[in-house]
């Protein structure tokens, strides 16, 4: 499985419009791996 990189976090966010730096990428990214966590743990519970 291929990990996204914080320098396509900030290429795709520029294209929507939205300007990161590259340390706010990879802040974004590792909220959305806990959160990613968080819901498999949830699903797996059940």
């Amino acid at each position: 499985m291929e990990k996204i990189q914080p320098e396509k976090v900030v290429e795709i966010l520029r294209q929507q419009g939205v300007e990161v730096t590259l340390e706010q990428a990879k802040i974004i990214l590792a909220f959305l791996r806990k959160l990613a966590d968080i819901a498999v743990a949830q699903y797996l519970k059940r």
